[in-house]
């Protein structure tokens, strides 16, 4: 799931942490539109994007993601510890000997925020709803395990084909192509959600486009938000007809844009809000205050090239460009927060390996290395491969504070090292930089990806040829062919499916399809009352929050 794009997400379990928070010295208490009781609360938070859409079957951004994550619920959440737990499911399933088949008995208590009961057709209507090529979703491909899904994919069959079947109202039944280790993990994102029809039937185009058009079944509903893209305010309000809402205890959580960190600083210090993301100088200067605390990410940041452009298509190119980052100094001075710079594109402390428990990053090796000299050595190839003496290229964005900090840094590593390369820097707002990113408008582009499960695949697939999220268009028929055994002739061998996953991650770094840049970290200025937010990836699931009194 993108986040500067996104998406979001389950983490490794060795990655979620209890946070206790600690921080600012004033407790927020404020007015809600809920009915009072003595352990509801509210909270206040600086986001650093828009929304750009609420929309399960479509949202593909960490901000959507997170939304969705607190105002719906599908089969499993993650509890106060990060252990996946039933939530729409009333147990955890009934898997065939074979691996094949899932079949899953489903709360009877639950129903949506209009008062309709959530029922097994209601997951059947929005995983086919995703799938339906007509849709053009851009998570549609987290459904491949799922048996029929290809099939849909290519236009031989329609979507009503996927094979996920209501056996009754409280009885859903999935059958997948192949066995899939992490398919409980994977059943647990926002895609995979319930979705009302009735909603989405009489709302048309409106679905999803304001608070107002849409229904809920987590523990919040949506208020305040008025339009995808462009509100920079919004609030959860918790849900009562939350099946869980007797271990729900904040009543509203307000959010704030802001995209400055300088400005951020100011409304905590002066008590206007309990929680706000630093990087940066900001971050440096504020990492011994007790309301300081940084943690690490299951999250890949990367620089996508636009090999539909001749010039991205050298790889010469590209490995110059990779040699010129010194990404150490980039976390270190640029960033500040905790970053750790990337040595491959999977993040370290997310996956390991079935036999020996190594880090899928140790095994992997270190693929990233600053070396000003080779990056000119390969710029000259590039060069005469290329017929040019120089090279203007465009750097795409979005406008948070982080992200612009980044793409300066890279401006001025790759213009000082590689002499005829200008480059130009084009920071925009999230959703704009998300549409741009779809549709190829761009040489270069700085991406985030949030683990949805705690698997090296969850990153590799995403350059896959036919991957929807593969928006530099790279293509490699060898990484294509480790990543099709990794899941399907060796799914069931978990130490072949490692070394494919391995030789994978080794031809994509050797050929510089992607250029990782670092392994985000989250650091926080946060009330020192606020305790229980959980990570999961790079959004927060703000069921378990709580402020000490």
């Amino acid at each position: 799931m993108k986040n500067t794009t996104l998406g979001y997400l389950l983490t490794a379990a060795s990655c979620i942490i209890l946070l206790s928070g600690c921080g600012a010295s004033n407790e927020k208490t404020g007015e809600t539109n809920q009915k009072s009781a003595k352990n509801e609360q509210t909270f206040s938070v600086v986001a650093k994007q828009e929304i750009p859409s609420i929309d399960a079957s479509v949202t593909n951004d960490v901000v959507g993601w997170g939304v969705l994550k607190n105002t719906g619920e599908g089969l499993f959440r993650s509890d106060k510890k990060g252990k996946l737990i039933p939530a729409g499911a009333a147990e955890m399933p009934k898997i065939s000997e074979d691996g094949l088949t899932y079949t899953f008995k489903l709360r009877e208590d639950a129903v949506w925020s209009n008062g309709d009961p959530v029922v097994a057709q209601d997951y059947v209507y929005g995983w086919q709803r995703t799938v339906e090529p007509k849709t053009a979703s851009e998570v549609s491909y987290l459904f491949e395990p799922i048996k029929n899904y290809q099939a849909i994919m290519d236009g031989k069959i329609p979507a009503k084909e996927l094979e996920v079947k209501a056996l009754g109202d409280h009885e859903l039944e999935v059958t997948l192509e192949s066995p899939v280790p992490y398919m409980e993990s994977l059943l647990s994102l926002p895609p995979f959600f319930p979705q009302n029809e009735k909603t989405i039937s009489e709302n048309g185009e409106k679905y999803a486009s304001s608070s107002d058009h849409m229904v809920y079944n987590g523990p919040f509903v949506l208020s305040e938000f008025d339009g995808a893209g462009t509100d920079t305010k919004w609030a959860y309000l918790k849900n009562e007809k939350y099946w869980d809402q007797d271990n729900v205890t904040m009543a509203k959580i307000n959010f704030d844009v802001v995209k400055e960190d300088a400005t951020a600083l100011n409304l905590f210090q002066d008590g206007q809000t309990d929680d706000i993301v630093v990087t940066g100088e900001l971050a440096q200067q504020m990492v011994d205050d007790p309301a300081f605390f940084s943690q690490d990410m299951s999250n890949a940041t990367y620089v996508e090239y636009n090999q539909a452009k001749k010039e991205f298509q050298n790889e010469h190119l590209r490995k110059a460009i990779s040699y010129a980052l010194d990404r150490q100094t980039l976390v270190d001075q640029v960033l500040g927060d905790g970053s750790i710079a990337a040595t491959g594109l999977v993040p370290k402390n997310m996956s390991f390996n079935p036999e020996t428990e190594a880090d899928f990053v140790k095994d992997s090796g270190n693929h990233l290395k600053y070396d000003p000299e080779k990056a000119k050595e390969y710029w000259a190839k590039a060069k005469t491969e290329l017929g040019i003496d120089s090279l203007k290229i465009n750097l795409l964005s979005s406008d948070a504070d982080s992200a612009k900090k980044v793409v300066e840094y890279m401006q001025g590593a790759i213009q000082g090292t590689l002499k005829g390369v200008t480059v130009e820097v084009s920071s925009v707002p999230l959703s704009v930089r998300l549409e741009r990113g779809n549709k190829g408008d761009f040489d270069m582009i700085l991406v985030g990806w949030g683990a949805e499960y705690n698997d090296p695949s969850v990153f590799l697939e995403l350059f896959a040829s036919d991957n929807i999220n593969n928006s530099g268009k790279y293509t490699n028929k060898e990484f294509d062919q480790y990543l099709k055994a990794s899941a399907t002739t060796n799914a069931s061998d978990p130490k072949a499916r490692w070394n494919d996953l391995i030789e994978a991650e080794d031809v994509l770094m050797n050929t510089m399809g992607v250029c990782p840049v670092y392994q985000k970290a989250e650091a926080h200025l946060r009330n020192p009352k606020v305790k229980g937010i959980v990570p999961s990836g790079p959004e927060y699931d703000y069921k378990w929050t709580s402020i000490e009194k």
